[in-house]
């Protein structure tokens, strides 16, 4: 066996007890391409959380930088939403309703197998 057939195996091997199958790497590669980018997230209680997409875990919590909450006052108010600034927030995966990213058409097609 060559340098770099070794080399190629023990990279396949370190990727197999990381857990980092083929496949698992295109959804870490398609991840990474949200980092630094716009987020809109909604969850079940109504409230909407905007912010600078920061990282994912395996779990699918999300974490945003720079996050403002929106939500919904139900009050006649000439202004029906309130908005606060909370700065780095999870939101967990369980609470999650919906995600938008701030991005071109063909990026967000290409980012859809992300939804679990």
């Amino acid at each position: 066996m060559d340098p770099e057939q070794k080399a190629e195996t023990s990279v396949d091997q370190s990727r197999s007890s990381e857990g980092l199958e083929p496949n698992n790497l295109d959804s870490v590669g398609r991840v990474q391409r949200l980092l630094s980018r716009r987020m809109l997230v909604g969850i079940k209680d109504g409230r909407f959380f905007l912010g600078t997409f920061y990282c994912m875990d395996k779990q699918g919590n999300i974490i945003l930088q720079d996050a403002v909450e929106y939500r919904n006052t139900r009050r006649s108010s000439p202004s029906p939403m309130e908005q606060r600034g909370l700065g780095l927030i999870l939101i967990p995966f369980s609470c999650r309703t919906s995600c938008h990213v701030d991005c071109s058409i063909e990026e967000q097609l290409s980012l859809l197998s992300l939804q679990k």
